[in-house]
C-alpha cells in the first residue's frame, strides 16, 4: 500500500502473480481501454507505434507520428517536459511515474492537450508513454474563467452603480429617509435628512421614523406609511419635527429590493410643499379657465398634430358627437390649405410668438369661419407643444359699416384682405372696385344723364344699365328713357 492506501501495482508482489499471464494483446487492449493514447517510443526517443483510445481525441492523424522523434510531435513549450520525462522513465533512481501536460499542435486548429505518464518496457530502453485528452478539462477551465470575469464585469458595473446612487443620494437637497416598510425602522438618511433633524439625527438610524417626530405627529405618520405599504400610494401629510425643524410635508414611496419592501420618505418643508401646492392649484385653475373660454383653444405638438382642444373649437367646427380632436392635424379645420398652418409653424420656429394672424376655419357641413388666431410655442419643455388661441371674427367684420360687398377703399383696407380671401378674388373684387368709381364719376359729370356716361365709358347704353343694376346705381324704375 503507497501512502494514499492504495495498491501499488510495482511494489505488490501479489499483483505481479495475477498480472503474470497477460500476454501482450492483452496488455495493448488493457492500455488502449485505459488511456486515450498510448506510444511506444525506443531508446532514441523515436515513436515505434501509436494507440488510439475510445472517443474522438482530435489526434486521430497521430498514425502518422510513426518513425518521428516525439519531440517533433508536441509545440516548443511542451519539449523540455518531454525531454524530463524520457530521462525520468529510464532513471534508475525513478519511483513513481510523474504526468505532465503535453500540447500537439493540430493543422487548422486548437492545440489538444494531453496528459502524460511515461513507464519503462523491456530491457532494450523503451518507454510507454499514455495519455488521458484534457480538452474537457480545459474547455470547463475556461468556462470558469469566463464566468470569473463576468461576475467581475458585473462587480465592477455595480460598484459603479451604487457610487452613483452615493453621490445623488447625498448631494441632493432634499431630506430623504429609506425606511424598511415591515417594522418602520430607518434603514439611511441622506445629510440634507440629518441635518433637518438635528440632534436628534444621531438617533435616527435603525429607529422608528414615527418615533423620530413629535408625539402629536406620531400617529399620523405611521398611519401614511402603513397606507403607502398596502397600497403603494397615500396622500401628503404635514407632521412635526422635534426641536426648531418645525412642520414638514412628509410623502412616501414603495419600492422592492430582493425580498424586502422598503420605503423612500421625502420631508419637504412646508413652505415649498406650499408653493409647490401653489403653482399646481395656479396651473390647474388655468387649464380650466381656458377650457370654458369663449374663445376656442388648441394644443399642438411641434408639428401641428392637435394634443388638447376646448370645448369652444369643438362647439366652432361643429365636432360630431363623439369624434375625438386629438391625434389629427390642424389643418384639418385651419385656413384654406395647408399653407396656413404652415407659415404659423415656422413662425413659431422662429419668433415663438404670432398675433393675431387672419385666416378661416372650415367647420362641418361646408360652413367657412373667418377667424384671428394668436399663438405661442413652448419648444424648449421636456414636452414641446403649441398653443392657439382662434378668435371667430365673422360678427366684427359683419358690424363694420361697410357691407358684406364693399370694398375698401385704401391700400391699408386692400392690405387687410390679404390671408382672408385668395388673390384672384381679391384682383377681382377691385377691379370692380374701379369700375364702379369710373360709372360714379361719369354720372356725377353728366349730371345723371346715363346716355352721355354711356357714350363717355365707351359702354353702349345696355352695359350700362346692366352695371348700374350691378352695383345698386342710380333709380332705374323710369329712367331708361333718359
Amino acid at each position: 500500500m503507497d501512502e494514499t492506501g492504495a495498491l501499488s501495482l510495482e511494489q505488490s508482489d501479489a499483483a505481479r502473480l495475477l498480472l503474470a499471464d497477460i500476454d501482450a494483446p492483452a496488455a495493448a487492449s488493457l492500455i488502449a481501454a485505459a488511456a486515450d493514447i498510448a506510444l511506444v517510443i525506443d531508446g532514441q526517443g523515436i515513436i515505434r507505434n501509436v494507440s488510439i483510445g475510445h472517443g474522438e481525441t482530435g489526434l486521430e492523424r497521430s498514425v502518422a507520428w510513426v518513425g518521428s522523434h516525439w519531440l517533433e510531435t508536441v509545440t516548443s513549450e511542451s519539449r523540455p517536459k518531454v525531454l524530463a520525462m524520457l530521462r525520468d522513465a529510464i532513471s534508475p533512481t525513478r519511483h513513481e511515474p510523474t504526468w505532465r501536460q503535453v500540447n500537439h499542435p493540430v493543422s487548422g486548429g486548437a492545440d489538444v492537450p494531453v496528459l502524460y505518464a511515461t513507464v519503462p518496457i523491456g530491457s532494450q530502453g523503451r518507454v510507454l508513454a499514455v495519455g488521458r485528452d484534457l480538452r474537457a478539462v480545459s474547455t470547463l477551465q475556461q468556462r470558469l474563467v469566463d464566468a470569473q470575469q463576468s461576475m467581475e464585469r458585473d462587480y465592477q458595473r455595480l460598484r459603479q452603480t451604487e457610487a452613483r446612487y452615493r453621490l445623488l443620494f447625498d448631494s441632493v437637497g432634499e431630506a430623504i429617509v429609506m425606511i424598511d416598510a415591515a417594522t418602520l425602522a430607518v434603514v439611511e438618511a441622506n445629510p440634507s435628512a440629518m441635518r433637518l433633524f438635528g440632534d436628534a439625527a444621531r438617533r435616527l438610524v435603525g429607529k422608528p421614523l414615527p418615533d423620530s417626530l413629535e408625539s402629536s405627529s406620531r400617529q399620523q405618520a405611521a398611519a401614511l406609511l402603513g397606507a403607502v405599504r398596502a397600497s403603494g400610494r397615500a396622500d401628503d401629510a404635514v407632521v412635526r419635527l422635534p426641536g426648531e425643524a418645525g412642520a414638514v410635508t412628509l410623502s412616501a414611496t414603495a419600492f422592492r429590493q430582493e425580498a424586502a419592501t422598503l420605503l423612500l420618505v421625502r420631508l419637504l418643508p412646508t413652505a415649498t410643499g406650499a408653493l409647490q401646492d401653489a403653482r399646481g392649484r395656479d396651473e390647474v385653475l388655468l387649464a380650466r379657465l381656458a377650457d370654458r373660454a369663449p374663445d376656442a383653444f388648441v394644443v399642438t405638438d411641434p408639428q401641428g398634430r392637435i394634443l388638447s382642444v376646448n370645448a369652444s373649437f369643438a362647439e366652432l367646427v361643429q365636432l360630431p358627437a363623439g369624434e375625438q380632436a386629438s391625434g389629427q392635424s390642424l389643418d384639418r379645420w385651419l385656413g384654406r390649405s395647408s399653407v396656413d398652418l404652415n407659415v404659423l409653424l415656422g413662425t413659431l420656429r422662429q419668433h415663438g410668438v404670432v398675433r393675431l394672424f387672419p385666416t378661416t376655419l372650415r367647420a362641418a357641413f361646408g360652413v367657412v369661419l373667418k377667424v384671428e388666431i394668436s399663438a405661442v410655442g413652448m419648444l424648449q419643455d421636456d414636452t414641446p407643444c403649441l398653443g392657439f388661441a382662434i378668435r371667430d371674427v365673422e360678427r366684427r367684420l359683419a358690424s363694420d359699416s361697410r357691407s358684406a360687398r364693399d370694398i375698401p377703399r385704401s391700400p391699408g383696407q386692400l392690405a387687410e384682405l390679404v390671408g382672408r380671401m385668395p388673390m384672384r378674388d381679391i384682383v377681382s373684387e377691385t377691379t370692380d372696385l374701379i369700375e364702379r368709381m369710373c360709372i360714379e364719376a361719369a354720372l356725377e359729370l353728366t349730371h345723371d344723364n346715363r346716355a352721355s356716361a354711356a357714350e363717355m365709358l365707351g359702354l353702349s347704353r345696355q352695359s350700362l344699365y346692366v352695371k348700374l343694376r350691378r352695383y345698386g346705381l342710380g333709380d332705374l324704375g323710369g329712367g331708361e328713357a333718359a
